[in-house]
């Protein structure tokens, strides 16, 4: 698909305000609601837009401690990662897990926990005991200085005037 100048001004909009009405949408990127709502619909369609969240404030909802992981596991085998992976699935503290090379660690894990008991419960007791879980590194965040949801839309310019 093909992102035209319109398409692009509906994700970006929708990025800015994901609970943005068809109407004030199409009002914001010169539309008529039902052209609009067809637009929205097609990027829904292509997986463009792959679902709607709404954003909450950890530190309200009482997890203050904010920390990075470093996982390296014993081995490099599919079972060993599969297993790992899996099991961090079913731990709602991680809120991202990326599989790196290039890296000492295997594995960058991003958890939000009430405070360093609650770390060290997870750490200990969970984390450190998944089968194939060798050497593991914690940083913990002092304060976020970019925190975006949105993903650049400014190479799409470029893209499409290519084609």
């Amino acid at each position: 698909m093909i992102l035209d100048k319109l398409d692009q001004n509906i994700l970006a909009e929708m990025q800015k305000d994901g609970s943005i009405s068809n109407l004030d949408l199409a009002d914001r990127v010169g539309l008529s609601p039902s052209p609009c709502s067809r637009r929205v619909k097609q990027l829904e369609d292509e997986g463009i837009i792959s679902g709607y969240a709404t954003l909450l404030d950890p530190k309200k909802l009482g997890l203050k401690l904010h920390v990075m992981v470093q996982i390296s596991m014993d081995r490099h085998t599919p079972d060993r990662f599969d297993c790992f992976e899996k099991e961090l699935e079913s731990y709602p503290e991680v809120i991202s897990c990326m599989l790196f090379t290039g890296h000492s660690a295997d594995y960058i894990i991003e958890l939000l926990v009430e405070s360093m008991e609650s770390y060290q419960e997870l750490l200990l007791n969970r984390l450190t005991r998944i089968p194939g879980v060798g050497d593991v590194q914690s940083s913990f965040v002092l304060r976020k200085v970019i925190d975006r949801t949105s993903v650049p839309l400014n190479h799409l310019k470029n893209l499409n005037s290519k084609l």
